[in-house]
């Protein structure tokens, strides 16, 4: 299993503030955008070359703790 706190920081002076993949300048949300957009983790890769693929997997662990840890549900981005 793959500890994202290893591999994620979040520094002001980074990206404002951004989740980001650790020593780089490649935010968490860059990487959920291109899996939402289809690309394959060897894509992802092969687009970020400083990227490894529990880079990838630790940005995918971090979303999901995240949201399972919020009490609430964004109606207004959810449509039937």
């Amino acid at each position: 299993m793959t500890n994202w706190h290893e591999r994620i920081s979040v520094d002001e002076k980074i990206l404002v503030g951004k989740p980001a993949i650790r020593g780089t300048r490649i935010a968490v949300d860059q990487i959920m955008d291109r899996l939402a957009d289809g690309w394959t983790t060897e894509q992802i890769l092969s687009a970020y070359p400083r990227l490894t693929r529990e880079d990838v997997l630790a940005a995918i662990r971090f979303v999901t703790e995240v949201f399972r840890e919020e009490d609430y549900v964004a109606i207004d981005k959810v449509r039937a």
